[in-house]
């Protein structure tokens, strides 16, 4: 058994993507079918991904037990960037924010690069009754010696034709592909369960059983990362796998 660096063993997930990794988004855009998703109905035709949202299909909380987002909690994460510092600090806000009818959660999660301010984001995620957890949107800037230089990363579900998108399925399951935010050419991450059976070591702890997923966009070919999430804590690791060096592992949570 190998232990690759970040401390994950891979000998669980040999084969697992063999034959997958360059085929999950054909199709998805191809003719017009109709799925169910944990209880939420999507469409996906030639004119693009709409997923049906109603508001009464969603609850307060957020407690998937892969990504439990608990207000006053804020989930610190280092590593490295193109062998440059990075540390990146998730706080889950008491604020609420109203998208496309849903109330969502916010969270703010900044990004430090060679222990400067780099980006600054507000997340608004919700979790619907089958356990889903859905991002909604986010209000991004990049900063640049204090101050403000863009917010090109910004897009709402609902405005100028942008959909939310799964983060968190409520019961992964292994070859499960879905679709993390969708705006056309602006925001098209995937996502696919690879494994639920991984053994990680980081930090903050070493834990058995976690989710393995691998996420990548059609905008960025040649670019694609692996996060692992333990069962009960969230996430644990992201590093790509391929494209340009970059790695993050939990370091300390702290609750208020």
């Amino acid at each position: 058994m190998e232990e690759t660096e970040g401390g994950v063993t891979e000998e669980t997930t040999e084969g697992a993507t063999e034959g997958a990794t360059e085929e999950p988004t054909e199709g998805v855009t191809e003719g017009a079918t109709e799925k169910i998703t944990e209880g939420v109905m999507e469409t996906e035709g030639e004119d693009g991904y709409s997923p049906v949202i109603n508001p009464d299909d969603f609850v307060e909380v957020i407690d998937n037990p892969y990504f439990p987002l608990t207000p006053g909690t804020t989930f610190v994460y280092e590593g490295e960037s193109e062998g440059e510092p990075i540390r990146d600090e998730v706080y889950v806000t008491n604020e609420t924010r109203m998208v496309m009818g849903v109330t969502t959660i916010v969270v703010r999660d900044r990004e430090f690069e060679d222990g400067e301010l780099a980006e600054e984001t507000f997340d608004w995620y919700a979790q619907d009754k089958d356990g889903n957890v859905w991002y909604f949107g986010e209000d991004s800037r990049e900063y640049d010696e204090g101050e403000v230089v863009s917010t090109e990363g910004s897009w709402e579900a609902g405005v100028n034709g942008a959909q939310p998108g799964i983060i968190m399925k409520g019961n992964p399951q292994v070859g499960d592909t879905y679709r993390q935010e969708y705006l056309v050419g602006e925001a098209e991450d995937m996502a696919e369960v690879i494994s639920l059976n991984e053994s990680v070591s980081v930090l903050y702890g070493s834990f058995e059983d976690c989710l393995k997923t691998k996420e990548w966009t059609p905008l960025e070919p040649g670019i694609e990362e692996n996060k692992y999430y333990a069962h009960g804590t969230g996430l644990l690791l992201e590093m790509t796998v391929k494209g340009e060096a970059e790695k993050l592992e939990l370091v300390d949570i702290i609750t208020e």
